[in-house]
């Protein structure tokens, strides 16, 4: 494979990997000078600037972890989010401005391994199972064993807070873990996926991406240049794959496109087997019963509606909000509305917070 063809793959399978493989063809639909005219509304958004009190927490395995920290220390209720695949803390940039002005709450934000300001992991520690127990360094080191705690996660986040409650069902029996809101994410079954491509191909495109992405996670720093190459190509790939509605603001697609691409090859390579081969549906039942949100998107093609509707009917008590012109980043794509369910689940629990805390 010649340098060339090396470095365009890189800079579409680069992005795409973490939001879904296989767009660039659609992507030549759309001319990218008049994607990026679209109005943006949320040009003077401030995204990857919000900061909080810094804290490196280490992980079982000594990775360090990055965490940040909004709020008073002495919040009766802390949430904690988990970010999904390729993305870092900064995906929750609404939601953290919003909920950040409410002064009872205290918000823990962190990033997973290998991503955003973390250190990496080792490639036998990148899996679905090691994020879990990097969440419960995270919540042994941020929050009180006497605060209840509301877990927020989209798409790897979803599956790390899946994979705590199957190592931890003490935390969700005790009464530790007083809620969880699950973002577009999968219990399992991802590799049945076709990542919306026509099925003949789709199989084909599934049998051969490991391979592929083995084979640039070798060729890291070629591809890398690759990628910094293909930009308007990524903008575009980001935009087709990860969004619903077109008429999305260009600033929160070159944003998300900026944390993909942030994400080196190599870490994009290392963590897909632990997705594909993701399955936590038995540790449904011991979030079951707990107050919980799912939210879906009607066009996400990652992790489809289906996966969420089931993952609420077996939670039981779970809110399902499905979102039309929606794909696989629901919290930026429409964080209006993910924020005021966040602020429903929060509020179904704030009562037990605050009753908890008076009588402390």
């Amino acid at each position: 494979m010649n340098k060339k063809r090396i470095g365009l793959i890189g800079a579409a399978v680069g992005t795409a990997g973490a939001v879904g493989v296989g767009a660039v063809v659609a992507a030549r639909r759309y001319a990218v000078g008049r994607a990026r005219l679209t109005p943006d509304p949320d040009a003077g958004e401030p995204f990857g600037e919000l900061r909080g009190r810094p804290l490196t927490v280490e992980a079982s395995d000594g990775v360090p972890l990055h965490v940040e920290i909004d709020g008073p220390d002495d919040a009766p209720l802390t949430v904690v989010f988990c970010h999904g695949y390729c993305l870092n803390e900064d995906c929750w940039h609404f939601q953290r401005r919003d909920l950040g002005r409410d002064g009872d709450l205290r918000l823990v934000l962190w990033d997973q391994r290998s991503h955003g300001r973390s250190g990496r992991s080792d490639l036998t520690h990148a899996t679905i199972d090691q994020c879990g127990a990097d969440l419960f360094a995270v919540l042994e080191a941020t929050v009180d064993p006497g605060t209840p705690v509301v877990l927020v996660g989209h798409s790897m986040g979803g599956m790390t807070i899946m994979a705590l409650a199957e190592s931890h069902p003490e935390l969700f029996e005790d009464g530790r873990i007083a809620a969880v809101a699950l973002i577009n994410t999968s219990s399992g079954e991802l590799a049945e996926l076709s990542l919306g491509l026509p099925m003949a191909f789709g199989k084909v495109f599934k049998t051969a991406l490991p391979r592929v992405t083995r084979s640039l996670g070798k060729r890291a720093e070629l591809v890398e240049r690759g990628r910094r190459a293909g930009a308007d190509v990524a903008f575009m790939v980001t935009r087709r794959i990860a969004f619903g509605d077109k008429r999305v603001s260009p600033s929160v697609v070159d944003f998300v496109e900026q944390m993909i691409r942030s994400t080196p090859i190599d870490v994009i390579a290392e963590f897909y087997p632990t997705l594909a081969a993701h399955d936590k549906l038995a540790a449904l039942e011991v979030i079951r019963g707990l107050p919980a949100l799912v939210v879906v998107g009607d066009e996400d093609r990652l992790t489809p509606p289906a996966h969420g509707r089931l993952i609420a009917e077996i939670l039981g008590d779970a809110e399902l909000v499905e979102l039309s012109e929606a794909g696989h980043v629901t919290m930026m794509e429409h964080p209006e509305v993910v924020t005021r369910a966040l602020i429903r689940l929060i509020d179904r629990v704030r009562p037990v917070a605050e009753e908890e805390e008076r009588s402390a």
